[in-house]
């Protein structure tokens, strides 16, 4: 291959990465992507019907998502051992944005669900061409980490219900509870009885059995149930038609998307983020592993395709399973061929299987739905974590959860992002600024606060800034020398380290200016430490260094004091 990065080889290549590595394929792979690919649409089919259910779409649209997401993440992915496909997550975004338009029409739910998946894969494009993959970054990992935490309780508790045999309302999750609490004493007995034995099922052979494909098990062993003792006829809810049949390419309703365009935007945002950070994390972790690499740009391609395509087969929002890529992983993929078999699986199961999904119990259904929540988005080890290493990133954790289920999934990702930028402005604006003190017998100078033993210059105040000096800091800057000049008795220099300083704006030069024009007042002599190069250009534009003079400016702290000290 040509490597001129504008040839026409190499920008196919990086575009559809399939051309790459299929003129490298061997033949001995060809047998373990089969084998993946076919023990991954095991795991799936059965756990998409529950992702649909989340979404309150048809089963089938979940089956179709799923064939999508596979079929176009192995052309334009970039990473061999992704598996692409709805997660609950996405779902309880999805769902939650139909709630949030008020939508009860299983047709006007499922085209809706359809149109912010594709309204997400064109800012998954955007994000691409514009190279803003950082972007993700507002959503940080303990708020991520308590939004899927608490969108998987608001899921639980809304499929309560089904292993029930009740009705219940309310406008949030604890309403919700409530309600359900209250419709127990009508609680039909056969499907109780299902449901928990559903439970009991998928959860215990996580236990007893955990490389047994619990949601396989359970969905097989519903459907026999279902037929042995007619479930149906003694009151337990069935899943209803499941049609067979491949999907048609569909445009969503543009009318319906129009009227809700607010929700529309935020759930396709919302669903842009998790998509993005989960696969960009995802496929890192696997291109490290063995030992090639992705492009994160074109990660974002891959999922703009992958949920366009979904979009418009009338599928639901897809991106990363970690469960299915890391079975994908262990069953021996080398290549995108496991993902097309597997999502080729998929399309035989729609083709020949999918009407005998339609006798599933509603109860089974459920638990499959909680299963798939707790175990796949309920990260209590991670909040632990959290909770040991850094509280506050715990109660932020907390935050979004309680917002979630307080005011539902899509506003808990907006309180989300509002509680991570809020923790960016307070982290950035508030850096530390310590005193420094020499170690005794060295020149090493630190934070007197961790070392109080340590000397102080006399005459010289030693300070840290850590952190960049722009508007958001610099004011913070001048308060702090004023505060030690003040509060220092007899003052001769001031000597600031600037080896925390790696940016700094037209506020934070003109700061410098009038802290030059401080401490002249003060009497008082200002030297500059370890100065980068690029900060001090930015200074020397604002004539901040030739003001100061070159001979106010050292390469460390201890020749800035000692020069101060000779002075």
């Amino acid at each position: 291959m040509d490597a001129g990065g504008g040839s026409t080889p190499s920008r196919v290549v990086r575009l559809l990465p399939i051309v790459g590595w299929l003129r490298e394929y061997e033949r001995p792979w060809l047998r373990a992507d089969l084998i993946a690919g076919v023990t991954v649409a095991a795991l799936i089919v059965p756990k998409n019907l529950g992702y649909a259910g989340i979404a309150g779409i048809p089963l089938q649209n979940g089956l179709y998502a799923a064939a999508a997401g596979a079929i176009l993440y192995a052309v334009f992915g970039s990473c061999r051992q992704i598996s692409m496909g709805p997660s609950s997550g996405l779902a309880a975004v999805a769902a939650s944005a139909v709630a949030t338009a008020g939508l009860t029409g299983a047709q006007d739910i499922a085209s809706f669900v359809a149109g912010i998946t594709l309204a997400s894969g064109v800012l998954f494009l955007l994000l691409a061409i514009l190279r803003m993959g950082w972007i993700a970054q507002f959503l940080s990992r303990a708020v991520v980490t308590g939004f899927l935490f608490g969108a998987a309780i608001d899921v639980v508790i809304g499929e309560l219900p089904k292993l029930t045999g009740t009705d219940t309302e309310g406008s949030n999750s604890f309403q919700e509870l409530w309600s359900w609490f209250g419709s127990l004493a009508d609680a039909q007995t056969a499907t109780v009885v299902v449901g928990a034995l559903a439970l009991v099922v998928v959860f215990g052979l996580r236990v007893v059995a955990p490389k047994v494909p619990g949601a396989l098990v359970l969905v097989v062993g519903g459907l026999i149930a279902s037929h042995v003792f007619d479930l149906g006829a003694r009151g337990v809810a069935l899943v209803g038609d499941v049609p067979s049949g491949l999907p048609t390419p569909q445009v969503p309703d543009l009318g319906l998307m129009w009227e809700h365009a607010g929700t529309v935007t935020v759930a396709a945002v919302a669903l842009m983020l998790i998509g993005f950070s989960q696969t960009a994390g995802d496929a890192r972790f696997f291109a490290t592993k063995h030992r090639y690499l992705v492009d994160v740009d074109q990660e974002s391609v891959a999922q703009s395709a992958a949920n366009i395509g979904s979009g418009l087969l009338q599928g639901m929002p897809v991106s990363t399973s970690l469960s299915a890529s890391s079975l994908n992983d262990h069953s021996g993929a080398r290549t995108g061929i496991a993902s097309i078999t597997s999502g080729v699986t998929v399309l035989l199961t729609l083709l020949f299987l999918a009407p005998l999904f339609s006798d599933l119990p509603k109860p089974v259904l459920g638990a499959l739905i909680i299963e798939a929540v707790v175990m796949g988005m309920m990260n209590l080890p991670e909040m632990r974590r959290i909770y040991r290493v850094q509280r506050t990133d715990f109660w932020v954790a907390i935050a979004a959860i309680l917002g979630t289920l307080v005011f539902g999934v899509l506003a808990g990702v907006v309180i989300g992002i509002a509680l991570s930028l809020a923790w960016l402005v307070a982290v950035a604006t508030h850096p530390d600024m310590p005193r420094l003190g020499r170690e005794p017998g060295t020149q090493v100078y630190r934070d007197t606060a961790e070392n109080p033993d340590d000397e102080l210059p006399a005459g010289v105040v030693a300070l840290r800034l850590d952190g960049g000096l722009f508007f958001a800091t610099s004011d913070a800057l001048e308060d702090r020398i004023r505060e030690l000049l003040q509060g220092s008795g007899t003052v001769s220099g001031l000597v600031l380290d600037c080896e925390g300083i790696n940016f700094v704006d037209s506020q934070g030069t003109a700061k410098m200016n009038d802290i030059i024009d401080l401490c002249e007042q003060a009497g008082v002599t200002l030297r500059l430490a370890r100065l980068k190069p690029n900060v001090r250009t930015v200074l020397e534009r604002e004539n901040v260094v030739q003001r100061l003079g070159a001979d106010h400016i050292h390469g460390n702290v201890h020749r800035a004091v000692e020069a101060q000290l000779d002075h």
